[in-house]
């Protein structure tokens, strides 16, 4: 963090470092907002006078929303929000690998290219949750991390549907994120749509007991997230 606040004075104009500063705002932002709330809300504050465009709106509407609220409802709607929806889980390869036993090998994906660039995945959230990818693109390797939120757009584009659809406010920051990836393609939104209505893979045949990180799947009569 500090390390990247101190390149600020002579890069922040560029395009690279401006999408490093909407990466750590954003990262702070869908963080858990436990009792460092405040202080993290003040870090970003710092960031978004260094970011420029529509990004800097739509991450001061988030931080706002924050701020308007106290610590334990914040909490409480983080928790209603992020895990009690399977459509607004963070977790990216619940998106690209569901159910399967495909989750585990994309999860190691990440936390190898996190060994590569010489640090060691975090012991208390999965290396795919966004926020920890997206700490990783701002502040350790920006080339690596920009390639792994590029691959999955689409379950970051699924994200910020259901937190548009939900009126979260972390929908602006979920949009500033993507403001800093390449466009999706056509075949990108179809998909994107797709595993919206769907849900992700499926796979029960051959599966040993895997405990998810995420919600377990809606019963039928319960009410959709």
């Amino acid at each position: 963090m500090m390390k990247l606040l101190t390149q600020l004075r002579d890069r922040s104009n560029t395009r690279a470092m401006q999408d490093r500063l909407v990466w750590q705002a954003a990262s702070l932002l869908l963080a858990y907002p436990d009792d460092g709330l405040a202080e993290r809300l003040g870090v970003v504050d710092e960031l978004v006078g260094h970011i420029g465009g529509s990004a800097a709106a739509l991450l001061q509407q988030t931080a706002a929303a924050l701020r308007g609220r106290d610590q334990m409802g914040a909490a409480m709607d983080y928790v209603a929000t992020f895990d009690m929806r399977r459509r607004a889980t963070m977790y990216l390869t619940y998106w690209t690998a569901g159910d399967t036993r495909n989750r585990g090998r994309e999860m190691l994906e990440f936390a190898t290219a996190y060994r590569n660039a010489g640090v060691q995945p975090p012991r208390t959230e999965a290396p795919d949750h966004l926020p920890v990818v997206l700490e990783f693109a701002a502040t350790v390797d920006p080339e690596v991390g920009r390639r792994l939120l590029s691959e999955h757009r689409v379950p970051i584009d699924v994200l910020r549907s259901a937190l548009a659809d939900a009126e979260s406010p972390y929908a602006h920051t979920v949009a500033a994120v993507c403001e800093t990836l390449p466009v999706g393609t056509d075949q990108d939104v179809r998909r994107a749509e797709r595993l919206a209505q769907a849900g992700p893979p499926a796979e029960s045949v051959g599966l040993q007991p895997f405990n998810l990180t995420v919600p377990p799947r809606r019963q039928e009569g319960e009410p959709s997230g």
